[in-house]
Protein backbone atom coordinates (compact mmCIF):
# COMPACT_ATOMS: atom_id res chain seq x y z
CA UNK A 1 0.00 0.00 0.00
CA UNK A 2 1.88 3.24 -1.16
CA UNK A 3 1.51 6.20 1.06
CA UNK A 4 -1.25 8.79 0.17
CA UNK A 5 1.26 11.98 1.50
CA UNK A 6 4.51 10.77 0.15
CA UNK A 7 3.59 7.72 -2.01
CA UNK A 8 6.48 5.75 -0.18
CA UNK A 9 6.35 1.60 -0.30
CA UNK A 10 7.25 1.57 2.86
CA UNK A 11 4.12 1.49 5.21
CA UNK A 12 3.23 -0.60 8.05
CA UNK A 13 -0.54 -1.65 9.31
CA UNK A 14 -0.91 -0.49 13.44
CA UNK A 15 -4.09 -1.73 13.81
CA UNK A 16 -6.90 -3.64 12.31
CA UNK A 17 -10.12 -4.06 13.09
CA UNK A 18 -13.81 -4.88 11.76
CA UNK A 19 -15.98 -2.27 9.84
CA UNK A 20 -19.55 -2.43 8.44
CA UNK A 21 -20.55 -5.07 10.46
CA UNK A 22 -18.16 -7.39 9.69
CA UNK A 23 -18.13 -6.45 5.97
CA UNK A 24 -14.70 -4.81 5.68
CA UNK A 25 -11.84 -4.71 7.56
CA UNK A 26 -10.25 -1.07 8.94
CA UNK A 27 -6.52 -0.67 9.00
CA UNK A 28 -4.72 2.05 10.48
CA UNK A 29 -1.57 2.30 8.82
CA UNK A 30 1.48 4.30 9.22
CA UNK A 31 4.14 5.75 6.59
CA UNK A 32 8.11 4.51 7.74
CA UNK A 33 9.12 7.51 4.88
CA UNK A 34 6.83 10.42 6.47
CA UNK A 35 5.55 9.21 9.76
CA UNK A 36 2.18 10.37 8.76
CA UNK A 37 -1.09 7.82 9.53
CA UNK A 38 -4.28 6.84 6.97
CA UNK A 39 -6.82 4.72 7.63
CA UNK A 40 -7.79 2.19 4.54
CA UNK A 41 -10.48 -0.31 4.44
CA UNK A 42 -11.02 -3.70 2.39
CA UNK A 43 -13.74 -5.21 1.06
CA UNK A 44 -14.60 -8.75 -0.37
CA UNK A 45 -14.78 -8.12 -4.06
CA UNK A 46 -18.68 -9.04 -5.13
CA UNK A 47 -19.52 -10.43 -8.71
CA UNK A 48 -20.24 -7.69 -11.26
CA UNK A 49 -23.77 -6.71 -10.75
CA UNK A 50 -25.90 -5.67 -14.07
CA UNK A 51 -29.14 -3.78 -13.91
CA UNK A 52 -31.47 -4.41 -16.12
CA UNK A 53 -33.68 -1.33 -16.98
CA UNK A 54 -37.20 -0.89 -17.16
CA UNK A 55 -36.55 -0.20 -20.90
CA UNK A 56 -34.48 -3.62 -20.96
CA UNK A 57 -31.39 -1.52 -21.58
CA UNK A 58 -28.50 -2.67 -18.94
CA UNK A 59 -25.81 -1.20 -16.94
CA UNK A 60 -23.44 -1.37 -14.54
CA UNK A 61 -24.87 -1.52 -10.65
CA UNK A 62 -24.29 1.43 -8.91
CA UNK A 63 -24.85 2.09 -5.44
CA UNK A 64 -24.57 6.25 -5.41
CA UNK A 65 -27.87 6.12 -7.73
CA UNK A 66 -29.72 4.18 -5.00
CA UNK A 67 -27.85 6.68 -2.41
CA UNK A 68 -29.02 9.59 -4.30
CA UNK A 69 -32.22 8.47 -4.47
CA UNK A 70 -32.53 8.08 -1.08
CA UNK A 71 -31.28 11.11 -0.10
CA UNK A 72 -33.44 13.24 -2.20
CA UNK A 73 -36.56 11.14 -0.70
CA UNK A 74 -35.29 12.10 2.34
CA UNK A 75 -34.66 16.09 2.07
CA UNK A 76 -35.93 18.18 5.08
CA UNK A 77 -36.38 14.69 7.09
CA UNK A 78 -35.24 13.55 10.44
CA UNK A 79 -33.47 10.92 8.84
CA UNK A 80 -29.22 11.13 9.28
CA UNK A 81 -26.52 9.99 7.20
CA UNK A 82 -25.68 7.21 9.11
CA UNK A 83 -29.07 5.61 8.72
CA UNK A 84 -29.48 6.39 4.82
CA UNK A 85 -25.71 4.54 5.18
CA UNK A 86 -27.38 1.58 7.06
CA UNK A 87 -30.55 1.74 4.42
CA UNK A 88 -28.31 1.19 1.40
CA UNK A 89 -26.11 -1.21 3.29
CA UNK A 90 -29.03 -3.33 3.70
CA UNK A 91 -30.70 -2.98 0.26
CA UNK A 92 -27.30 -4.16 -1.04
CA UNK A 93 -26.88 -7.48 1.58
CA UNK A 94 -30.12 -8.47 -0.40
CA UNK A 95 -29.15 -7.73 -3.71
CA UNK A 96 -25.91 -9.13 -3.30
CA UNK A 97 -27.00 -12.27 -1.60
CA UNK A 98 -28.95 -13.38 -3.99
CA UNK A 99 -25.96 -14.02 -5.95
CA UNK A 100 -27.68 -13.82 -9.34
CA UNK A 101 -25.16 -11.53 -12.02
CA UNK A 102 -28.23 -9.31 -13.37
CA UNK A 103 -31.10 -8.03 -11.42
CA UNK A 104 -34.15 -5.97 -12.75
CA UNK A 105 -34.53 -2.50 -11.64
CA UNK A 106 -38.21 -3.00 -10.45
CA UNK A 107 -36.45 -5.39 -7.30
CA UNK A 108 -33.89 -2.54 -6.11
CA UNK A 109 -36.78 -0.01 -6.41
CA UNK A 110 -39.25 -1.91 -3.93
CA UNK A 111 -36.45 -3.10 -1.58
CA UNK A 112 -35.62 0.38 -1.21
CA UNK A 113 -39.45 1.55 -0.70
CA UNK A 114 -39.53 -1.91 1.92
CA UNK A 115 -37.14 -0.21 4.25
CA UNK A 116 -38.21 3.26 3.50
CA UNK A 117 -41.41 2.63 4.30
CA UNK A 118 -40.17 1.81 8.38
CA UNK A 119 -37.51 4.32 7.99
CA UNK A 120 -39.85 7.53 7.29
CA UNK A 121 -42.97 7.53 5.86
CA UNK A 122 -42.76 10.76 4.01
CA UNK A 123 -39.30 9.55 2.76
CA UNK A 124 -40.96 6.46 1.13
CA UNK A 125 -44.05 8.48 -0.37
CA UNK A 126 -41.87 10.57 -2.39
CA UNK A 127 -39.66 8.07 -3.53
CA UNK A 128 -42.69 5.92 -4.24
CA UNK A 129 -44.05 9.23 -6.49
CA UNK A 130 -41.16 9.20 -8.67
CA UNK A 131 -40.26 4.94 -8.51
CA UNK A 132 -43.99 4.08 -9.46
CA UNK A 133 -44.42 7.26 -11.85
CA UNK A 134 -47.61 8.45 -10.30
CA UNK A 135 -50.04 9.61 -13.28
CA UNK A 136 -52.87 11.14 -11.82
CA UNK A 137 -54.03 12.38 -7.89
CA UNK A 138 -55.92 9.59 -7.45
CA UNK A 139 -53.03 6.99 -7.44
CA UNK A 140 -51.25 9.37 -5.41
CA UNK A 141 -53.44 9.55 -2.80
CA UNK A 142 -54.40 5.87 -2.73
CA UNK A 143 -50.64 4.91 -2.35
CA UNK A 144 -50.91 7.77 0.69
CA UNK A 145 -54.07 5.49 2.32
CA UNK A 146 -52.52 2.43 2.50
CA UNK A 147 -49.16 4.19 4.57
CA UNK A 148 -51.77 5.52 6.54
CA UNK A 149 -53.59 2.10 7.03
CA UNK A 150 -50.32 0.42 7.81
CA UNK A 151 -49.23 2.54 11.04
Amino acid sequence: MKCPYCSSDDTKVIDSRPADDGRSIRRRRVCDSCGKRYTTYEKVETLPLVVIKKDNNREQYDRMKIEAGIIRACHKRPVSAEEVEKLVDSVETELFGREEREIESTLIGECVMDRLKGLDPVAYVRFASVYREFKDVETFMNELKTVLESK
